[in-house]
């Protein structure tokens, strides 16, 4: 089964060419907006001694930095809407270098809130939505790969920030870090400099030019009745708000919450992500915690990253082949659940090879739901409505996010145990793998039964539909002679508007 037409761009994505740049771009983005975060911990050591704080202050910095990340969905793509990727993505570069360049001088642990935390974070923000936007601009046969590569760049960059940020404390301390780091992060300019802007051109009918024109012909009457002082009807305040609407439905299409399938697929991922990143966090101390050494803990976060490294584009592979393309939500929906089970079998590995063959599996599950997770949003709801998509998402998972580490962390405190920890994460992912694929399973028979019985009812509106668009593109043309005669009407119309006034 071929994918469907991209007749919601208005175009034919290259699949190719510049678009390998673009992905090349969006790896660097989106490897600095996943990453950055998690390799920043580093430092945390230091600032406590430094600021003489707790724990839970100094984690506080990059909790707010991942709730500014994913909070800022909804600007980010208002911004796309109207800018592009491209400008965007450069601000928000300019933004993570100042933020942390400004963080090198900071004196107290309420200005590194501030400057790493809110400004570096929405600089992060302004990179990760843009950049999973363009691949769609730019990808439709080849997406599924595309995306994989592009998610692809997070456990590289994690495998190439780890190591750099602790040579940088090592030989500069954490102010020269500071700087070195808000160097770095201007990388992302860069990168968005190689999103470049594509698209058709748009051409308006005979149709659209007669609306446009017959709107600037009311709009004079308008204007000549109210110099005159007759009486015009007011425009009622409901139309005012209706007005109000489709403006901001213009940047950010709320509509989308009447939307089946994107209501599904934001219920399924808010319940997952309460069990997504906790069990990354507290492997290391899980393995430290039964008796393994520092540095072969650690090493367990290495292998995760080398197997999630190649997942991901692997696992792109597999989504763009024809068995799964038709039905890559039940992929996901299968690889969220592989993950859910991945760590109820964790407590059961009680040595350091059993941590080692755990870390191998959820590497793989981890890099399987990375590389599908932006995809299936927009086999959803199409590329010209994922931008707003990708949005109102984020927002959406960023309170998830933020409480799934507390809550396993109470679970250890709670009972001393990091296995309580393990199976919550688990049986939560099982259970939104498990809805997941069954309101998939119902969203794919209502939308054949939708399809079946627009058919029945009217046979022949394909045929109308298609022929009125051939027609439509025939229609289409320039400002040139054929306007003559619009512009002659709009010369008569104006003219018997202007001898109505003067009597």
């Amino acid at each position: 089964m071929s994918p469907p037409l991209p007749s919601d761009l208005g175009y034919i994505p290259p699949d190719g060419g510049w678009g390998w740049a673009v992905v090349f771009g969006a790896s660097i983005s989106v490897g600095f907006a996943y990453t950055f975060p998690k390799a920043f911990t580093i430092y945390f050591k230091e600032l406590q001694a430094v600021y003489s704080i707790s724990y839970s202050q100094i984690a506080w910095i990059t909790s707010i930095m991942c709730a500014t990340t994913y909070g800022g969905g909804p600007i980010s793509s208002i911004l796309v809407n109207r800018y592009g990727s491209r400008p965007v993505v450069i601000f928000g570069g300019l933004l993570c270098g100042i933020g942390m360049v400004s963080a090198a001088f900071c004196t107290s642990i309420l200005q590194l809130y501030i400057c790493v935390g809110f400004i570096t974070g929405f600089g992060l923000a302004l990179n990760l939505q843009p950049s999973v936007i363009i691949i769609g601009k730019y990808f439709l046969k080849r997406r599924p790969i595309a995306n994989g590569l592009a998610m692809a760049g997070s456990p590289v960059m994690l495998c190439t920030l780890a190591p750099l940020n602790q040579f940088l404390f090592d030989n500069f301390g954490w102010r020269g870090s500071f700087l070195i780091l808000g160097a770095i992060l201007l990388n992302c300019c860069v990168a968005g400099a190689l999103f470049r802007p594509i698209g058709a051109p748009k051409i308006q009918s005979n149709e659209e030019v007669k609306e446009v024109l017959k709107e600037e012909v009311t709009k004079d009457a308008m204007e000549m009745n109210s110099s005159t002082n007759i009486p015009v009807e007011t425009k009622p305040e409901e139309e005012e708000a209706k007005d109000c609407c489709e403006k901001i439905n213009k940047y950010l299409d709320f509509s989308l919450f009447k939307h089946r399938g994107f209501l599904i697929y934001l219920i399924g991922n808010v319940l997952m992500f309460l069990g997504f990143f906790a069990p990354i966090v507290f492997l290391a101390p899980y393995a430290k915690h039964i008796g393994i050494d520092e540095y072969s803990a650690a090493f367990l976060l290495s292998v995760l990253a080398i197997v999630d490294m190649v997942a991901r584009p692997a696992t792109g592979i597999i989504a763009n082949s024809k068995w799964v393309r038709p039905r890559i939500q039940y992929f996901f929906s299968f690889s969220i659940a592989f993950n859910g089970a991945c760590h109820l079998l964790c407590p059961l590995a009680s040595g350091y090879k059993g941590l080692v063959i755990y870390s191998v599996f959820f590497g793989l599950a981890f890099g399987m739901v990375c590389a599908m997770l932006f995809e299936t949003l927009m086999d959803l709801v199409g590329a010209t409505r994922f931008t707003s998509a990708v949005g109102l998402v984020t927002i959406a998972e960023c309170c998830t996010i933020l409480l799934g580490p507390p809550i396993g962390g109470t679970l250890i405190d709670t009972f001393g145990d990091y296995k309580y920890m393990f199976i919550k994460c688990g049986a939560v992912m099982v259970l939104a793998g498990t809805f997941l694929f069954i309101m998939n399973y119902y969203n794919y028979r209502m939308l054949a039964k939708e399809k079946r019985k627009a058919k029945e009812e009217d046979p022949k509106s394909v045929r109308t539909e298609s022929e009125g668009r051939n027609n439509l593109n025939k229609d289409t043309v320039q400002d040139g002679p054929e306007l003559e005669p619009l512009r002659e009407e709009q010369e008569r119309l104006k003219k018997e508007v202007n001898g109505t006034n003067e009597v």
